[in-house]
């Protein structure tokens, strides 16, 4: 009860605060455009056109402040075109001509008049009719008493009983009541939406881009890594192998005649490191695509990643269904990273891994009752999992506190 009530009062103060906000900003818009488009011949209309533009802007700002509230979620401010620094001063008076955003504050003044006058008749005339109608009971015997008087009852046909008036009333009352939350709260979202379409809408296209470029330069950083990564494993790991498995071949070739018997330690210790690099070329490229992610999906490929890992792991993956090949490589990388962190670094005795969809949001939850101390800051190991999930439009938190223990919340969307 008490969120409803919130609610209401929130969206009616919007709406009855609004509708001054938008006369005052109307006519005074107005003016300074007529003032301004008919001197601006002789140049004075250019400075009053920047004021107007700059009045308008004020206004806009006031809305945009009380939006956060009425829609539930912040809103983005308008990057609004600065003067050269080298400008002169006429050049920065006329400054505010040169933005499109002055231009949409100015039409949005004018347009949101009509719209803030009916969503204010319309909350005045249900708050008028819940209260009028809900306190009949303690006014309506007074006013059927006045001579002359005919209720709406009488009027309708109903009879002139003071009773018949006072319930019908009361009854009008309570139904405008169960109404008045739905109906200020349309209001409210009609009159916030067309504030949010012309006020904040290029701006949240201009910070969907800005997170667009960041993804993609946080893909290409990640793979840069990963590529950078992946090559010094493979110079440490498989490259010093078949060096010397080549040396050892070389060499037992020129001892074949002379020592058959050293040349046959040699095969069979050749033998041997072929098979120990062979299994690190197929650890290798299960950092990179796994077959069993690739076949059968996460929750075989997380599996495996688990009954691999060097501390217990508790899985719970709660999805069965496949995804898009980036989002599913991100989740396997995530939780690969992680669990190579955890058995490395943390001294953890256990380790929980959960994966649940919710919405269309991927949920990745992986905790361990470590030391703690892991953070995503630039330059250590989880920098490069926020930048593989930045790549596909998720986000990744970490709450380590030193001493433990350690949960990492990966958010990824799915579709």
């Amino acid at each position: 009860m008490k969120p409803l009530m919130r609610r209401i009062g929130i969206d009616t103060g919007y709406l009855l605060l609004g509708f001054p906000l938008a006369v005052i900003a109307f006519c005074l818009t107005v003016v300074g455009l007529a003032a301004g488009v008919g001197t601006v011949i002789v140049w004075i209309g250019v400075p009053v056109l920047a004021a107007t533009l700059m009045l308008a802007r004020g206004f806009a700002d006031l809305e945009r402040r009380m939006l956060p509230e009425v829609l539930g979620r912040p809103v983005a401010r308008p990057r609004y075109r600065p003067a050269p620094r080298d400008a002169g001063a006429f050049r920065r008076l006329v400054n505010p001509l040169t933005s499109g955003q002055s231009w949409l504050d100015v039409l949005y003044a004018i347009v949101n008049f009509p719209i803030a006058t009916a969503t204010f008749c319309v909350t005045i005339t249900w708050w008028a009719g819940t209260i009028l109608g809900l306190t009949a009971p303690i006014y309506g015997w007074i006013t059927a008493s006045i001579p002359g008087n005919e209720g709406l009852a009488e009027l309708i046909g109903l009879g002139d009983s003071v009773l018949m008036e006072v319930v019908l009333t009361t009854v009008i009352g309570i139904l405008f009541a169960i109404t008045l939350p739905v109906v200020v709260r349309g209001a409210a979202l009609i009159q916030g939406g067309l504030s949010r379409a012309m006020l904040t809408g290029v701006a949240e296209l201009h910070e969907r881009i800005d997170d667009l470029a960041e993804g993609r330069a946080a893909a290409v950083s990640a793979e840069a890594n990963a590529l950078r990564k992946l090559e010094r494993d493979i110079h440490d790991g498989p490259q010093q192998r078949l060096v010397s498995l080549a040396m050892d071949l070389s060499r037992a070739q020129r001892q074949l005649k002379r020592d058959p018997q050293a040349v046959e330690r040699m095969l069979s210790e050749a033998i041997t490191s072929t098979r120990e690099t062979l299994d690190e070329l197929r650890a290798l490229s299960r950092g990179i695509a796994p077959p069993v992610l690739t076949d059968r999906g996460l929750a075989p490929a997380l599996a495996a990643l688990a009954g691999r890992c060097t501390i217990p792991v508790e899985l719970d993956v709660q999805v069965d269904q496949r995804f898009p090949a980036a989002v599913e490589n991100a989740v396997y990388f995530v939780v690969a990273e992680s669990l190579t962190n955890v058995a490395k670094h943390s001294h953890a005795t256990v380790c929980t891994v959960t994966l649940s969809k919710t919405g269309g949001v991927l949920m990745l939850t992986i905790g361990d009752d470590g030391v703690g101390g892991a953070h995503v800051a630039k330059g250590h190991g989880l920098s490069g999992l926020a930048d593989r999930l930045r790549a596909v439009d998720g986000e990744l938190s970490v709450d380590s506190p030193v001493g433990g223990p350690t949960v990492i919340v990966a958010e990824v969307p799915c579709g």
